[in-house]
């Protein structure tokens, strides 16, 4: 008994395959995403730190060139190196702590131009 049904693919359609581990899905840390392109990113992105009402505080990243799915998987990795809580609210990741400089430096090494802010 012989089977015409196509079990996996890489032409169009099929599951995309990262050109730097050759993995579908993608194990990179960076993911399919990957980091900034020089010449895409035309201002830097904004990392501030903000006080809540409740005696702590919050590290805010704003405008970062990356697809929101991308946007979900560095916040995790963020998330699991600290051990902090976060989330993305309107394309803006909310780390809990003052993170500022954890995040820059993280974000620089990925190749972003970063600025920050108070």
């Amino acid at each position: 008994m012989s089977s015409d049904r196509v079990v996996y693919s890489t032409g169009p359609g099929g599951v995309e395959i990262c050109p730097r581990c050759r993995k579908a899905p993608c194990s990179c840390p960076e993911g399919l995403a990957g980091p900034a392109k020089p010449r895409t990113q035309t201002e830097p992105v904004r990392v501030s730190y903000r006080r809540t009402g409740k005696g702590g505080g919050m590290t805010l990243v704003e405008k970062l060139p990356m697809h929101p799915a991308g946007k979900e998987e560095i916040l995790s990795r963020f998330k699991k190196r600290l051990g902090a809580g976060g989330t993305v609210k309107n394309g803006v990741l909310e780390i809990q702590g003052d993170r500022r400089d954890f995040v820059k430096a993280e974000l620089e090494a990925a190749g972003y131009k970063v600025r920050l802010i108070g």
